[in-house]
C-alpha cells in the first residue's frame, strides 16, 4: 500500500475518488511544524537557524501519519505546488523521519483523475530551493514581527504588530486617507446643447472647444458657462454638422484569471473580500472544479484550449471562434510554468452544478468559468460614431461633440457579464443644419480619491511588486484583525487612528520596513532563492544587522510621550474625583483617570479635549431611545446599550456588582417559535466562539442551534431547518439523515 499525504481533508476526499485500492490518501491538516508561538524560534547566532516545533493540535496527526508511513511501502507527498506546499512536504519528511528512498514528490495544477494519474507517473524530488525561499520569508517575517512588535507595545500601545508586508499595506491606506482629507473640492460646469435633426430626432452634444481650443474642464466656471448659454440662446446662429466619423473597433476579452485579477474581479462583481475569494476558491480547487488558485501565470493547457474551442463552436457558433488566444504576462517574476485559474472541465457548466456547490462557490465558479472560456472567444465588434457640431456666435466659434456606440457582434460579451453601454445616434450628414432646442448648463464638483477596496489595494500591492499571490488576502485580513483598518459603510478600507500613529513612527524611524522599493526588492530576493540563484541566510543577515542596531538605538531615543502625548480633558473621574486625561490605545482615544495607578478608571470618549460632545452613531442613539427605562431583571438597575465585538447589547449599569447582559434582537428578523418549550423565540446570541441561535426563554429552556434557522421544518423528522456556515440548508436534528 502506498501512502499519499495531502494538506487538506477535502483534497484527500477528492483524490480518493480517482484512485484504486493500492493507495491510501491522508491529510496533514496543513502545516505540522512551525516556529514556536511564544518565543523567537530563530537562532540568530547560528546563521539564523529556525527552531521548528510540532504544535499541540498537530501531535495526534503526526503520530497517526507516522504509524501509517511505517506500514506503507512508499510515501507520496502531494501538497500544493507553491512554496508553502513544498515546505509542508519537507516538514512531513522531517517530522515523520522518512527515508529518502521511501519518498516521492508529486505536483499537479488540478485535482482530476487525469492530472493525478499523470503526476503519479512522473514524480520528482523535493525542491529544496523553494523550501529555502519559504523558510527565508518565515524567518524574515518572524524577526520583524517578533522584534518590532514589542517595541510598538512599549512605545505606543499593547496588542499592536508590525510586519514587512502588512506595514506597507497599512501605509498605502493611511496615505490614501491623507489624500482624501487634504482634497479641496473644485466646482466646474458643463455646457450641453440639445438639438433636433431634420428628421425630428433628438441629439445631445457637449461643448468641447471654444475658438478651436480645447479647455480643461476645471477652467469652465459658472460665469463663463452662463455667458456661453446666453450668447448661444440670444444669437440666431446656425448649427452645422461639421464632421461625422464612423469607426469599427475590436474589443478583446481579458486574459484568464491570476490570483490577483480573480480577487479584484470577485470584489468588483460579487462584493467578495480578498479573504472570502481565496477561501471559496480553495474549496473549488479541493473539490476538483478549478485549477490551483495561487498563480500569476496566464497560460492555459492545450487540452483546455481545445475543449474550449469545441464548446464555443458547438454552443455559440463557428463565428465565435477565430483561433487560439495566447496571453503574455507583463510581470518579470511571473511563474509561467504554472497555469492560469480555469475550470478543470469546460463542460462543467455553472448552471449544472447547483447540487455540487453552495451559493458562494457557484457564483465564484461561474466567474472563473466565464472568464476562462471567454478568453478564447472572438473579439466583440463595436461600432463608434462621433458627430462634431459647430456654431459661430459673436465672433466666437463653439464646437460640440456627440459620441455613441453600438455592438455589431457580441463576441466574448456573449458569456462575459461586462456591461457595455450602447447609445445610438441619429443619422446625420456633414453640413446638415440642426435646430437648437435648448442649452443646458450643469454644475459639477471634483471628487476626492476613493478609499481602497480590496480589489484596489491588491492592484496597488501588485503594481509595486509587494507580496505574492498567496499573501494578498492574508495581508488584508491581518491589518483588519490588528485594528489598523476597518471597513467603512461601502466595505472600503479605512485606517484607524492608531494606523496613522504607527505608520508615522515606522516611516520616521524604521523607513525600510514601510519602503515600497525595499519590500519589493525583498520579494525579488525570495524569488532568486526559490530559483536556486541565491542562499537565504546572507540575505537575512544583510537585513538584520542594520535593523537590530537601529531598533536598539530607537529604544533609547524614543519616549512614549513624544509619540502618544497625553491630552487634558474637562471630564472628572466618577470613581475618585480626579481629572480625566485623554490617552490613545490600540482602539483609539479613551479617557483615563490621572490618578493612575491608584485609580484605574477608564471610559469611552464622550467628549473631545475641549469638552465638545462627540457625535454618536445614529444606530446607537436609536437603540438608546428604544431601550430607555429598561431595567435589569436580576438587580433592578438601569440597563445601558453597550457595543461589543458582535455589535450592540444591553448591560446592567451596576457592573461589576451585577454582570447581567441581554442580547438586542432584530425587529425585522423572522419570528421563530422554539419547538422545545413552545414559549420562547429563537434569537441570535453571541459567545466567545461567535454567533449562535438559542431560545429567548433561557435558562428555563436551553435549546440552541449552531446555524441560523430558516423557519422551515424537516419533512422527515419535524426538526428546524438551519443554514450552515457555507449557506447550505440542513436539518438541525443530528440523528436525521435528511
Amino acid at each position: 500500500m502506498s501512502l499519499i499525504i495531502v494538506e487538506s481533508p477535502t483534497k484527500a476526499k477528492t483524490i480518493n475518488k480517482f484512485l484504486t485500492g493500492k493507495y491510501q490518501v491522508e491529510s496533514s491538516f496543513g502545516h505540522i511544524r512551525d516556529l514556536p508561538a511564544r518565543e523567537l524560534g530563530v537562532d540568530i547566532e547560528n546563521n539564523f537557524s529556525p527552531k521548528y516545533v510540532i504544535p499541540t493540535k498537530a501531535k495526534k496527526i503526526v503520530s497517526a501519519l507516522k504509524t501509517k508511513a511505517n506500514k506503507a511501502k512508499e510515501v507520496i507527498l502531494a501538497s500544493d505546488e507553491d512554496r508553502e506546499g513544498e515546505a509542508i512536504a519537507w516538514h512531513l519528511v522531517q517530522a515523520l523521519n522518512l527515508k529518502e528512498d521511501k519518498i516521492k514528490r508529486i505536483v499537479f495544477h488540478e485535482i482530476t483523475k487525469e492530472a493525478i494519474l499523470k503526476a503519479l507517473e512522473t514524480p520528482r524530488e523535493l525542491n529544496l530551493a523553494m523550501v529555502d525561499a519559504q523558510q527565508a520569508r518565515r524567518v524574515l517575517d518572524r524577526l520583524v514581527g517578533y522584534k518590532l512588535s514589542p517595541f510598538l507595545w512599549k512605545k505606543v500601545a499593547k496588542g499592536l504588530s508590525a510586519g514587512r508586508v502588512q506595514s506597507v499595506a497599512t501605509r498605502m491606506i493611511v496615505e490614501r486617507e491623507r489624500e482624501i482629507n487634504a482634497f479641496k473640492q473644485e466646482e466646474y460646469w458643463t455646457v450641453t446643447a440639445n438639438f433636433k435633426t431634420l428628421k425630428k430626432e433628438d441629439l445631445a452634444a457637449n461643448l468641447i472647444k471654444i475658438d478651436n481650443k480645447s479647455f480643461d474642464k476645471l477652467t469652465l466656471k459658472k460665469e463663463k458657462a452662463l455667458e456661453i448659454k446666453k450668447i448661444l440662446t440670444d444669437t440666431n446662429c446656425e448649427y452645422l454638422v461639421q464632421k461625422v466619423e464612423n469607426k469599427k473597433n475590436n474589443k478583446y476579452a481579458n486574459a484568464p484569471f491570476t490570483t490577483s485579477t480573480l480577487q479584484q474581479t470577485a470584489n468588483r462583481y460579487l462584493g467578495y473580500s480578498a479573504k472570502q475569494t481565496m477561501t471559496v476558491a480553495q474549496k473549488l480547487y479541493e473539490k476538483g472544479f478549478i485549477t490551483y488558485m495561487r498563480t500569476d501565470s496566464l497560460n492555459l493547457s492545450p487540452k483546455f484550449i481545445n475543449e474550449a474551442a469545441a464548446w464555443i463552436k458547438e454552443n455559440l457558433g463557428k463565428e465565435y471562434y477565430s483561433g487560439v488566444k495566447i496571453f503574455k504576462n507583463k510581470s518579470k517574476n511571473a511563474q509561467e510554468a504554472h497555469e492560469a485559474i480555469r475550470p478543470t472541465e469546460v463542460n462543467n457548466n455553472p448552471d449544472h452544478l447547483e447540487k455540487e456547490l453552495d451559493s458562494s462557490e457557484q457564483k465564484l465558479y461561474r466567474l472563473i468559468w466565464q472568464r476562462a472560456v471567454a478568453s478564447q472567444i472572438s473579439a466583440a465588434k463595436v461600432a463608434t460614431t462621433t458627430i462634431d457640431i459647430s456654431a459661430q456666435a459673436n465672433k466666437n466659434h463653439y464646437l460640440f461633440r456627440a459620441t455613441g456606440q453600438t455592438i455589431d457582434f457580441p463576441g466574448y460579451l456573449k458569456i462575459w457579464p461586462e456591461k457595455t453601454k450602447e447609445q445610438t445616434l441619429p443619422a446625420v450628414k456633414e453640413k446638415e443644419s440642426l435646430n437648437l432646442k435648448e442649452i443646458i448648463t450643469e454644475e459639477h464638483f471634483t471628487q476626492p480619491p476613493a478609499r481602497y477596496s480590496d480589489a484596489g489595494l491588491v492592484k496597488e500591492l501588485e503594481k509595486h511588486g509587494i507580496g505574492r499571490p498567496s499573501t494578498y488576502a492574508p495581508t488584508i485580513a491581518t491589518i483588519i484583525a490588528r485594528n489598523y483598518v476597518i471597513r467603512d459603510e461601502n466595505k472600503r478600507l479605512k485606517p484607524t487612528e492608531i494606523a496613522f500613529v504607527v505608520t508615522d513612527l515606522l516611516m520616521n524611524h524604521f523607513p525600510k520596513i514601510v519602503d515600497f522599493k525595499f519590500t519589493a526588492q525583498m520579494e525579488e530576493d525570495l524569488d532568486l532563492i526559490a530559483r536556486g540563484e541565491r542562499k537565504w541566510q546572507p540575505i537575512i543577515a544583510d537585513f538584520y544587522e542594520g535593523f537590530s542596531q537601529n531598533l536598539e538605538k530607537k529604544y533609547q531615543e524614543i519616549n512614549k510621550e513624544d509619540i502618544m502625548p497625553i491630552e487634558e480633558s474637562k471630564e472628572i473621574c466618577d470613581k475618585c474625583g480626579a481629572k480625566m486625561i485623554i490617552k490613545t490605545g490600540r482602539y483609539g482615544k479613551f479617557l483615563a483617570c490621572s490618578a493612575f495607578p491608584e485609580c484605574r478608571n477608564i471610559k469611552k470618549m464622550g467628549t473631545d479635549a475641549n469638552g465638545e460632545k462627540i457625535p454618536s452613531d445614529p444606530k446607537i442613539v436609536a437603540l438608546e431611545k428604544k431601550y430607555a427605562g429598561e431595567v435589569c431583571n436580576k438587580c433592578g438597575s438601569e440597563m445601558k446599550v453597550k457595543t461589543g465585538k458582535y455589535g450592540p447589547f444591553l448591560a446592567c449599569s451596576a457592573y461589576p456588582k451585577c454582570k447581567n447582559i441581554k442580547n438586542i434582537t432584530d425587529d425585522n428578523a423572522k419570528k421563530i417559535a422554539c419547538p422545545i418549550c413552545q414559549e420562547g423565540e429563537i434569537v441570535k446570541k453571541f459567545s466567545r466562539r461567535g454567533p449562535f441561535y438559542a431560545c429567548s426563554n433561557y435558562p428555563k429552556c436551553t435549546n440552541a442551534y449552531s446555524g441560523e434557522p430558516t423557519g422551515e421544518t424537516c419533512e422527515e423528522c419535524g426538526g428546524l431547518i438551519i443554514k450552515n456556515k457555507t449557506g447550505k440548508s440542513k436539518c438541525s436534528n443530528k440523528d436525521c439523515k435528511k
